[in-house]
């Protein structure tokens, strides 16, 4: 186990930044998701925890010790690719213990630990099989258990459950996490997927252009968004985030339009606003429910998902927000709507900084 500690790392590549600036600290047995869309840096900051990339300035600690330039096999890490990685010319069995092979470990250590985590994956059936006649899930078992078996002080994985399809995906994402728990591993995970890091990460680290954007558990980033960036990026789909002007306690969207601001925000929007002002109003869809009452709208489309329908609605001109309800609701399109607005669940955002404004919650 291993605490990891990222102190202004950041990276460059001449004049870019592929990671700005970074202060990070990842705890002893935690899981954490480094989160975010193609080229934000995720993977930049993961290789540079390895030590598989260089850093252009900061210090990286592990337990305390710095690692900043320490090679990659002095840092006590194992790191689990996205392809496998694998020896096609060397069985199961022997690419497992290939990493104890190169620390000189005896033969009777080797076998032990091999036939333990096969176990402890599933796959001793495979041992004497090479990588190219399995599944893919069965390779990722593999590719993990030549990560185990070296019992290092952290696990980084990058997207290791990218190559594979949507089954096994949702069976592998339960696996690495029961094997997390059960090793009181710490690792860092990264990945495009937001399902993985909501249903996996104790906590989330949401990136965005080389910066990161909001560090926090699912729950957090989820309900309590630190901008609109991470708004629209969590939730599936995003934030509903709606501009009016607030002004008397209201945020009027529209000229005849308005909805009323719960009492325990009113300080903290003032406050923000200086009494009065352009806002922006955030809600999941979740926190609309529709009925008679409240905030006009149309019936743009419907999606049955299942276990729930989403609602597509059309306010204004063109502005669709997305409303969740049960999964027997049908309305024909162009059919007008009310929907209202669950007071807890709503958010509001600076438009100038694109900030969350943050209201004083008491005990």
């Amino acid at each position: 186990m291993a605490t990891i500690e990222l102190q202004k790392v950041e990276k460059k590549f001449g004049d870019l930044h592929a990671v700005k600036p970074i202060d990070l600290t990842i705890h002893n047995g935690e899981f954490v998701v480094l989160l975010g869309p193609s080229g934000c840096g995720k993977t930049t900051t993961l290789r540079m925890i390895s030590g598989l990339e260089a850093v252009t300035g900061g210090r990286i600690l592990l337990n305390d010790r710095d690692v900043t330039w320490a090679h990659p096999s002095e840092r006590d890490i194992a790191f689990v690719f996205q392809f496998f990685a694998l020896y096609s010319h060397m069985t199961v069995r022997q690419n497992i213990a290939f990493p104890l092979q190169a620390q000189g470990e005896s033969r009777e250590t080797i076998r032990q630990r091999v036939a333990e985590v096969a176990r402890l994956l599933e796959i001793e059936h495979v041992l004497d099989a090479k990588p190219g006649s399995l599944s893919g899930g069965d390779r990722q078992r593999v590719a993990l258990a030549r990560a185990l078996v070296r019992r290092p002080a952290a696990f980084l994985m990058d997207e290791p459950l990218g190559a594979l399809d949507a089954e096994f995906r949702e069976t592998m994402r339960a696996e690495i996490k029961r094997l997390h728990i059960e090793q009181h591993a710490t690792t860092v995970y990264v990945t495009h997927d937001q399902i993985e890091a909501m249903a996996m990460g104790d906590r989330i680290v949401v990136m965005s252009d080389a910066v990161v954007q909001q560090v926090g558990t699912p729950a957090q980033v989820y309900h309590d968004p630190a901008n609109l960036f991470v708004a629209r990026f969590i939730g599936s789909p995003g934030m509903n985030l709606l501009r009016g002007h607030y002004a008397g306690g209201a945020v009027h969207l529209r000229a005849d339009v308005a909805c009323q601001v719960p009492g325990d925000w009113v300080p903290a929007l003032n406050g923000a606003l200086g009494g009065e002002g352009d806002v922006i109003l955030g809600f999941r869809p979740e926190a609309a429910t529709v009925n008679s009452a409240g905030l006009p709208a149309s019936v743009y489309a419907t999606d049955l998902l299942g276990g729930y329908t989403m609602l597509h609605l059309e306010i204004g001109d063109h502005e669709i927000v997305h409303a969740r309800a049960g999964r027997e609701t049908h309305y024909p399109i162009g059919t007008p709507v009310r929907f209202a607005l669950d007071p807890a669940m709503v958010r509001f955002f600076d438009p100038k900084t694109e900030k969350a404004i943050v209201r004083e919650v008491t005990a």
